[in-house]
């Protein structure tokens, strides 16, 4: 998706020493008439978890009849864009030809590589009455040796994302490993992404031996030793803690995190490991040389002045 800068989220104070930062969603826009969305990363403190660069909470929203997301044709360099739903229904389209509606559990990865261009937006049928709207959109950074691999677009069904008990909570392996299991999703570095639900009283399982980990608060909340935790915030843990976690109430989690990648810089809709690619991006946009999205040929988000 396309994103406009916005301040840098709550940094807020934790004792707990196997925890290294707690990072609260900020409110933040899409485009400028566009959904508010809550943004976790990049911050401040913390660039980037593993190789996941980017990170926003969509809704959850209720859009009235005749409304919906609408995030026109941008463009993308040097990421993978990872959209997952818990409600609702996107419509993806890409330079690529690809024209794929999103729904909840299903995973759209797309990897811009040396470009894309992609628009999101709510289809037809639900806008004409009305829908909600509420997942996760993020953006994994890739290595240096793909940053400029050609363009991709896959799409996995819901039923082929393993999903399994550890400790009495519920895992789904949205993509990478953990727990000495291996999504199917295609990844391009080592990663862990995960969808936890923990009843009440519950052990949140963490996964062994993942080099940088964070876990995102959807619902409920986790005690860390004598801290709790709500809702809209995500734990960053320190390199090789062992901590203990526990659901202070039923609660729905985010995990990711994986092997870190270096430094990388972000402007706008790209990512790369050199300044002067991002310029040329730049250029390329405004040139109109990413091409133009099928189906969807019109409209476009032209390159923020700033």
């Amino acid at each position: 998706m396309s994103f406009l800068d916005s301040p840098d989220p709550a940094i807020l104070e934790c004792a707990t020493p196997s925890i290294e930062t707690v990072i609260e969603a900020r409110p933040a826009q899409l485009e400028l008439d566009g959904p508010v969305v809550g943004r976790v990363l990049p911050s401040a403190r913390r660039r980037m978890v593993g190789p996941f660069i980017f990170f926003d909470r969509m809704g959850p929203a209720m859009f009235g009849p005749g409304r919906g997301i609408d995030v026109r044709p941008h463009p993308h360099i040097g990421l993978s864009t990872v959209t997952y739903l818990f409600e609702g229904e996107i419509v993806h389209r890409d330079t690529l030809g690809y024209t794929q509606p999103i729904r909840p559990g299903e995973i759209n990865w797309m990897t811009a590589g040396r470009g894309i261009a992609h628009s999101e937006r709510t289809p037809p049928e639900l806008r004409a009455g009305g829908s909600r709207l509420h997942g996760i959109q993020l953006w994994v950074a890739l290595p240096e040796s793909e940053e400029e691999r050609e363009p991709s677009f896959d799409h996995y069904d819901a039923d082929v994302i393993p999903q399994f008990p550890v400790e009495g909570a519920s895992v789904r392996l949205i993509a990478g490993s953990g727990w000495g299991r291996t999504s199917p999703v295609r990844t391009f570095s080592p990663l862990v992404y995960a969808e936890l639900r923990v009843a009440e009283g519950g052990a949140v399982p963490l996964p062994e031996a993942v080099p940088e980990l964070g876990l995102f608060i959807v619902e409920g909340a986790v005690t860390c030793g004598e801290e709790r935790f709500e809702q809209n915030r995500l734990l960053v843990f320190k390199p090789d803690a062992t901590p203990r976690l526990h659901a202070a109430s039923d609660s729905h989690l985010m995990l990711l995190g994986g092997a870190p990648l270096g430094k990388r810089h972000i402007w706008w809709n790209f990512v790369s490991s050199s300044k002067e690619r991002i310029e040329q991006a730049k250029r390329d946009w405004k040139q109109g040389k990413f091409g133009k999205v099928p189906g969807d040929e019109v409209e476009y988000v032209p390159l923020p002045e700033r």
